[in-house]
C-alpha cells in the first residue's frame, strides 16, 4: 500500500510538469507556424526577415522541449546570428526593386510547384517509413547513452568526431570551396577607381615619382 501511494504521489508531481510542457509546446508551435506564414505573406522583405528570426527562436524552443539542446543552440547561433542577420543587412543596404522581382514570379510557378511536390513526397516517404516500420529508424541510429551518463551535446560530439570525422572534414572542405567560389564570383574590379598598389609604391623611382614641368613665363600650368 505504501509503495502504491508513493507511485501515485510521483505521478501527481509529474502531471503539472507534463501539462506545462504541453502548454509551451503548443505556444511555440503556434507562433512558429504563424510567423512562418508571415515570412511569405509580408510585403516588406525586412518584415519577412524579422518573422523568419522569430520562427527560428520558436523552433529552438521546440528543440529544447525535446531535449535537443545542441540543435537549439546551432539554430540560434548559425541561422539567427549569421544567416538571418546577414540577409537583413543585405536587404536594408542594397537598393533592390522588389516589385520588379515579383513581376516574374508566375513564370517560375510551375517549377516551384514541381519542387514543392518532390519535397512533399520525400517527407511523406520518410514519415511513412518511420511510422509503418519503426525498426528501420532503430537500425540506422547510434546507441543513445543514458541522460545521467552524458549530455546530448557531448554524445553528439563523440559520434561526430569519431565515427563520422572524415565526412565532417569533407563537409567543411565543401563549404570552404563554396565560400571561396562565392567571393571570386562576386568580386568585381571597377575601372575608374584609384586603388592602392603596395608593390608599385615600393618600387617607384625618382623618375616616376617626380614630374618636372617647364612653365613659360606668363602661361601658368
Amino acid at each position: 500500500m505504501e509503495w502504491g501511494r508513493g507511485l501515485h504521489a510521483e505521478q501527481d508531481k509529474k502531471a503539472p510538469i507534463m501539462g506545462l510542457q504541453a502548454l509551451f509546446f503548443y505556444l511555440f508551435a503556434f507562433i512558429a507556424v504563424a510567423s512562418a506564414f508571415m515570412v511569405i505573406a509580408a510585403k516588406n522583405p525586412v518584415y519577412s526577415v524579422l518573422f523568419l528570426i522569430l520562427t527560428f527562436f520558436n523552433a529552438a524552443g521546440l528543440f529544447l522541449l525535446t531535449g535537443a539542446e545542441f540543435l537549439a543552440m546551432i539554430l540560434l547561433v548559425v541561422y539567427v546570428g549569421a544567416v538571418a542577420v546577414l540577409f537583413l543587412f543585405v536587404v536594408m543596404m542594397l537598393d533592390i526593386d522588389f516589385a520588379e522581382l515579383r513581376a516574374g514570379v508566375l513564370e517560375y510557378a510551375p517549377i516551384g510547384a514541381l519542387i514543392g511536390l518532390i519535397l512533399a513526397a520525400e517527407l511523406i516517404i520518410v514519415v511513412g517509413g518511420t511510422t509503418f516500420s519503426p525498426e528501420i529508424a532503430k537500425g540506422i541510429a547510434m546507441p543513445i547513452p543514458a541522460v545521467s551518463e552524458r549530455s546530448n551535446t557531448a554524445a553528439l560530439g563523440d559520434v561526430l568526431y569519431t565515427h563520422y570525422v572524415y565526412f565532417f572534414q569533407i563537409a567543411g572542405l565543401v563549404l570552404l570551396v563554396a565560400m571561396i567560389g562565392a567571393i571570386v564570383l562576386t568580386l568585381r574590379h571597377r575601372q575608374n577607381i584609384k586603388r592602392q598598389s603596395i608593390p608599385r609604391q615600393v618600387g617607384r623611382t625618382p623618375e616616376t615619382a617626380v614630374e618636372v614641368v617647364t612653365v613659360k613665363p606668363g602661361q601658368g600650368i
